[in-house]
């Protein structure tokens, strides 16, 4: 017998669409996703590393990142989780997204209402889309697509569909990108 939870899957279900955050060229070569949690240090140490690499391969990577918040173990993940989707509503996804990691050690409720004032946002609308769990749909949405992808742990990086198992130091992901790039071309 199998948990719900279970999957033989390391392939990527659910293609990057418009649904998705993104950053860089919508056709680039190489699409990474990143499942990620608020909370999570290794995320948080992941996070500047996924900057550089954007940074050093502009043009040929295009980068997603989806909701994973590990409840079990990180009370606020979801609630931040569902700011940064706020934010996304008024077009400050990423400012969001780089506050959280950048406090990640400070996250409650008040913590992330600040942090939605910081980067500009109206932290009354974020605080009433908190309240009324107007993105809870979404961030649930982006875990159990993650499930059936085979993600079960944070961060959980995809390179083109295919599940990266290999570490996520620059110079790892590097590598991964430029083989995948190296495949795209053919």
């Amino acid at each position: 017998m199998t948990s719900p939870l279970q999957t033989a899957t390391a392939r990527l279900v659910a293609p990057v669409t418009e649904r998705d955050h993104s950053l860089g060229p919508v056709d680039a070569p190489v699409t990474l996703v990143e499942y990620g949690d608020y909370q999570c240090p290794y995320c948080a140490r992941a996070h500047p590393i996924v900057g550089e690499l954007l940074r050093r391969r502009q043009g040929t990577v295009r980068f997603a990142y989806r909701h994973f918040p590990l409840t079990n173990l990180h009370p606020f993940a979801e609630m931040a989780a569902e700011a940064a989707e706020a934010a996304g509503a008024q077009r400050r996804f990423w400012q969001m997204h780089d506050w959280l990691f950048e406090h990640q050690n400070e996250l409650d409720a008040a913590t992330i209402l600040a942090g939605a004032e910081a980067v500009g946002l109206d932290d009354e609308a974020i605080a009433g889309a908190i309240r009324g769990r107007q993105y809870l749909e979404k961030v649930r949405s982006d875990f159990v697509g993650g499930v059936h992808s085979g993600v079960n742990g944070t961060p959980t990086f995809f390179i083109n569909g295919g599940r990266h198992d290999g570490g996520y130091s620059l110079a790892e992901l590097e590598f991964a990108v430029d083989e995948a790039a190296a495949d795209a071309e053919g």
